[in-house]
């Protein structure tokens, strides 16, 4: 019997309810350089792919969520379509994680297409 198995009991199955929201307050970030950021976004109409664009040609890395739109949505192609360009543009990557989010990339990062554990 190993030590998790100890702790959760045999076959224990995680729940979104095991898991807290973290409060970040109490880091002190401003105290560290960062190079670019992680932005988190969403889209909701074409106008919001704008300030997206803007982040990720200013180095930051963009997790958006596309859940108010559906993949085949035409809409939804033509912003995959224009976020494909930006990240072609500044030499980034671009990913579709599941059906709920894009991640978008400037120069330098790159996004592995497989996924870690199980």
């Amino acid at each position: 019997m190993g030590l998790m198995s100890k702790i959760f009991g045999e076959g224990a199955a995680r729940q979104t309810s095991d898991y807290v929201e973290l409060d970040a307050d109490g880091l002190r970030v401003e105290d560290v350089e960062a190079k670019m950021s992680v932005r988190i976004a969403n889209i909701g109409e074409k106008t919001d792919v704008i300030e997206i664009k803007d982040e990720v040609y200013d180095g930051n890395v963009v997790i958006a969520d596309i859940t108010r739109h559906t993949t085949s949505d035409r809409t939804m192609e033509h912003i995959s379509d224009e976020l494909k360009q930006v990240a072609k543009e500044v030499g980034g990557d671009i990913v579709q994680k599941d059906d709920d989010q894009l991640i978008i990339t400037p120069a330098g990062v790159r996004i592995s297409r497989e996924r870690l554990g199980r």
